[in-house]
């Protein structure tokens, strides 16, 4: 009789923990955006560039998690940014996510078409609507794909210096964070199916200027990260500000290497190194899961920024006159925490908002939610004439300061990750 209660005892605490650990859940789904015909791609304000032929193709992701009754999307797109006034329509078409819950970045790629509606200097712009409503289904179909593949998942959560030569600063060569963070899901077997890598850099390795529509470096990361059993993969950027840029400088001084070999080669690096990362991680069984959401307003001082505000087809996000509102997310899955960056941070406020934060391994979400142009310090503001540009395309003076508090201020009012358990750092 006593082996028998013991017995039935065992399978009851197995039953739980198998239980426990199926409460937590991802997703993934990727849609291809590639444009056909090819449509004049975007490195930045002004008119499109034409192009003539394509290398690899554009797609949308979308990394689903879900936890307790808590539901998060992840999103990004090949594309230079993606304002909220287009994220907006995704949300809307999502079910079974609260919109607040959808994080929407881009992988800030030079050679895709341009998505904020820049003027081209004609009375239009170079964007295509019927493009981007195409887009925007592509997207949300992505996000309700992954809602209805979610599986029970336990994690993987890492990070790690990337080696080898993949980034750099323009500006300063060195001041850039090598640091690569990933979360990889794995399936009731223990197969991964999903990852996420999170990494600073410009994937301007094309540009565009040669005359080529593609994914950049990002393309051939993905494809690397799944042709070698890590999953389906997704890339949120950074804080790759003033200039985070991907290193495909010559070895002999011959100037930049602009060809699709090029972004093979960076991009598979990456992979390569971001699969060596998570390779020895402990497994997070029973990782939990919290998303929060704040609403925050910046002034648009640039005058540059508000004339192309006041020229988009796409709007500008609500707020009082003067002003742009924005979404903040904080969200913590398993030992990790995630923070929203509405545009592109510079290296030196990315390095303080992951002291600060509180995870075990901290990520930024550069471009997500809004992508309003360089975000600097009120030290860094118009200080150099090496900062003419990004100091042109930021909102203002303040917005660095504004932003660190606004978004320090959430991280402290929001829970702190649960730790790995020392069972898990074990394994």
């Amino acid at each position: 009789m006593k082996t028998k209660v013991l017995l039935s005892a065992t399978l009851l605490a197995l039953l739980n923990l198998n239980a426990h650990a199926a409460d937590f859940r991802a997703g993934i789904a990727v849609r291809l955006v590639t444009p056909d015909p090819l449509l004049p791609v975007s490195g930045g304000i002004g008119p499109g560039s034409p192009v003539t032929k394509k290398e690899g193709e554009l797609s949308v992701r979308a990394l689903v998690f879900e936890e307790g009754g808590t539901r998060v999307a992840i999103v990004s797109g090949d594309f230079l940014g993606f304002p909220s006034t287009l994220g907006n329509r995704v949300r809307e078409k999502v079910k079974g996510i609260p919109p607040e819950n959808i994080m929407i970045g881009a992988t800030h790629c030079h050679s895709a078409p341009d998505c904020y509606g820049f003027p081209d200097g004609k009375g239009g712009t170079a964007s295509d609507p019927k493009y981007l409503d195409f887009v925007v289904t592509q997207m949300a179909e992505a996000v309700n794909e992954a809602v209805g593949k979610l599986q029970p998942a336990s994690l993987k959560i890492a990070t790690g210096e990337a080696k080898g030569k993949i980034a750099f600063n323009y500006y300063a060569p060195q001041l850039y964070d090598p640091r690569c963070n990933v979360i990889q899901a794995l399936d009731a077997s223990g197969k991964p199916f999903a990852m996420l890598v999170n990494y600073a850099v410009h994937p301007e390795v094309l540009g565009p200027g040669v005359g080529i529509l593609s994914p950049d470096l990002i393309g051939p990361l993905c494809d690397r990260i799944k042709e070698n059993g890590g999953g389906t993969a997704i890339f949120m950027n950074s804080a790759q500000g003033g200039m985070v840029t991907a290193d495909n400088r010559s070895a002999d001084g011959g100037g930049d290497i602009r060809t699709w070999s090029e972004c093979l080669r960076i991009g598979k690096l990456l992979a390569d190194e971001s699969l060596r990362i998570i390779q020895e991680a402990p497994v997070q069984s029973s990782p939990k899961l919290f998303c929060a959401a704040k609403k925050i307003s910046f002034p648009v001082d640039s005058p540059l920024l508000r004339a192309i505000m006041k020229a988009s087809p796409n709007g500008i996000p609500g707020g009082e006159p003067g002003k742009v509102t924005t979404q903040l997310n904080v969200v913590n899955v398993g030992s990790a925490q995630i923070l929203t960056i509405p545009g592109e941070a510079l290296p030196n406020i990315g390095y303080y908002l992951k002291r600060k934060m509180r995870g075990e391994s901290n990520l930024l979400f550069g471009l997500t939610n809004d992508a309003f142009g360089y975000i600097l310090t009120k030290e860094d503001w118009n200080s150099f004439k090496r900062y003419d540009y990004v100091s042109r395309t930021c909102l203002g003076e303040m917005t660095g300061e504004h932003y660190i508090d606004e978004a320090l201020k959430f991280v402290n009012e929001c829970p702190q990750p649960a730790p790995l358990a020392k069972a898990e750092k074990s394994n």
